[in-house]
């Protein structure tokens, strides 16, 4: 007699590529095939990939587009930390893979280091520290200020940002901030006074940066800047590298214009020589934002808890991309491009909304779009915020920022077999509007309307609007402007309401333009308004 076959089913397999907290181990649980190996050894994590369901890793692992080739079963990459510069997002999602990380699982670490920068700072305890050392004792030498009644200017009030100013609050500090999409309302829930930025930088004893990196934020605490500051001001910069010029701030200090700095992030890294270390004055740190036991223990068990969600098909808080499995195809061309809208609004309306619609018309309606409201807020926020955004904590943010958000879908489309409009109010009772579509076999993302206007302008890496009186000469203007700048335009088109009227240019452009360039050819052509957007970001 024949024995029966009996089927063991096989145990979902994840490999952990670099060494993680035991909690991280715990928190994956008994469901799972545990393997090891050294991401950093690419002979060793190629073959190792090959039957995985799932990899994580820190930031030694690169996961490229020969690590995706070779791994063949693999659903997720879980990244146990908050930057992605080691993962390939585009190749992941092409491929299918679900990547995740932990965005919020160093943001108290992060907002206790630049207290601590900023503290040190205050008292001189790193050159007094080092002076007893060499068995020096300067006691006099090293006087510092309290923080008591002192001003705290906080650049960006993200979390990180607002939990700073939380922490600074509690020395007794006036805090002021800095913020253009923050709405003055919830600026009083965190309890803080909203100021532009060149009152923050005249007003405040000290400075603290928390911003996210964009084309806008380099260089914002520069040469021009530092005019503004008290010759008693100390600065501090546990956001990215860049934000603040380290030559303008050496020059300052040098100057006598600045008295002390707390750096733990440069313009490159890793950073072994800057004109920063000839100071006594500043603390200098080598990017240890999150670099703490909790933050690492938060993030190991975070992205755990992703891996086990998206193995089983279930919906993932951290993904940086989109799932497999749930969208409709029809539906999944236009994530991209309804996410290039939101960052095309917010670079438009220069603030966030109070309330956003997105409009979606024509016969993609019959599908579930949903996914396309977390694509817009995404977009909206992304050059906004200092942490990671993804498609689960836009809403958040969005909440956060006192944005209401409807979805609004209609099977009839007038010019277009489908079209989503973004549409928001801002707090001075504006209105904003940018429209998208895809057109053609290959899906052609496309901006179709500004604010009224009606155009049809390919989506770019780099586009800029500019709004002005309609008359004869601008285009030409614009044209010889831009080459005299040696800036290549891709295409143009001009829309206007009336001849004579208001009037409204979109460029596509093969590169960045700077502000300088903005500014000759906004006195040029009498610009009303000037806005770009750079999506190569």
């Amino acid at each position: 007699m024949t024995k029966p076959v009996v089927l063991t089913a096989t145990k979902p397999v994840v490999l952990i590529a670099e060494e993680l907290s035991p909690a991280t181990i715990d928190a994956l649980g008994p469901d799972f095939e545990i393997r090891y190996c050294d991401g950093a050894n690419r002979e060793e994590l190629l073959p190792a990939l090959t039957d995985v369901d799932a990899v994580l890793i820190r930031s030694a692992t690169k996961i490229d587009q020969e690590a995706l080739a070779a791994a063949k079963q693999l659903k997720v990459v879980a990244r146990a930390g908050v930057g992605l510069d080691n993962v390939d997002v585009k190749a992941a999602t092409v491929a299918g893979v679900m990547v995740v990380n932990a965005p919020t699982s160093n943001i108290t670490s992060a907002a206790e280091l630049a207290v601590g920068l900023l503290l040190a700072t205050a008292r001189n305890i790193a050159p007094a520290s080092a002076a007893l050392k060499d068995g020096k004792w300067k006691r006099s030498q090293y006087g510092g200020v309290e923080l008591l009644n002192k001003t705290a200017g906080v650049v960006g009030l993200g979390r990180i940002g607002a939990l700073t100013a939380e922490r600074l609050a509690g020395f007794g500090m006036k805090i002021v901030a800095y913020d253009p999409y923050l709405s003055p309302a919830r600026a009083g829930q965190l309890g803080v006074r909203l100021v532009s930025l060149d009152e923050l930088l005249r007003e405040s004893d000290f400075i603290t940066v928390h911003l996210p990196k964009t084309p806008e934020t380099v260089g914002l605490i520069g040469e021009e800047a530092l005019k503004l500051v008290k010759p008693s001001v100390r600065i501090i910069n546990a956001a990215r590298g860049g934000i603040v010029d380290e030559q303008a701030l050496a020059n300052a200090l040098r100057d006598g214009r600045v008295a002390g700095a707390g750096i733990d992030v440069w313009a490159k890294e890793p950073c072994t020589e800057s004109p920063l270390f000839e100071f006594e004055s500043v603390v200098v740190t080598p990017h240890l934002g999150a670099s703490t036991e909790e933050a690492q223990e938060k993030a190991g068990v975070a992205v755990a808890k992703s891996v086990r969600l998206a193995l089983a098909g279930e919906l993932v808080p951290d993904a940086v991309n989109i799932s497999s499995g749930v969208i409709a195809e029809e539906v999944r061309p236009g994530i991209a491009l309804v996410e290039k809208l939101g960052r095309i609004y917010t670079a438009l309306a220069g603030s966030v909304p109070v309330q956003l619609d997105i409009d979606v018309r024509g016969e993609i309606t019959q599908f579930d779009v949903s996914v396309w409201k977390l694509a817009a807020l995404k977009g909206l926020f992304q050059d906004v915020v200092e942490e990671s955004v993804s498609y689960v904590n836009a809403p958040l943010l969005a909440q956060e920022r006192g944005c209401e958000v409807r979805l609004l879908t209609d099977p009839n489309s007038a010019d277009f077999r489908n079209v989503t409009t973004l549409r928001g109010t801002l707090a001075d009772g504006g209105v904003i509007s940018v429209s998208g579509t895809l057109t053609g076999p290959r899906m052609i993302e496309k901006v179709v309307g500004v604010n009224g206007f009606d155009l049809e302008v390919a989506v770019s890496e780099h586009m800029a609007f500019f709004t002005y009186v309609d008359r004869p000469g601008v285009v030409g203007t614009l044209g010889r402007v831009l080459g005299e700048a040696g800036i290549n335009i891709g295409g143009m088109q001009v829309a206007r309401d009336a001849a004579g009227g208001h009037a409204l240019v979109v460029l596509t452009v093969d590169s960045q333009i700077s502000a300088a360039v903005l500014s000759d050819i906004s006195v040029e052509i009498g610009a009303t308004t000037v806005r770009v957007v750079d999506l190569d970001s």
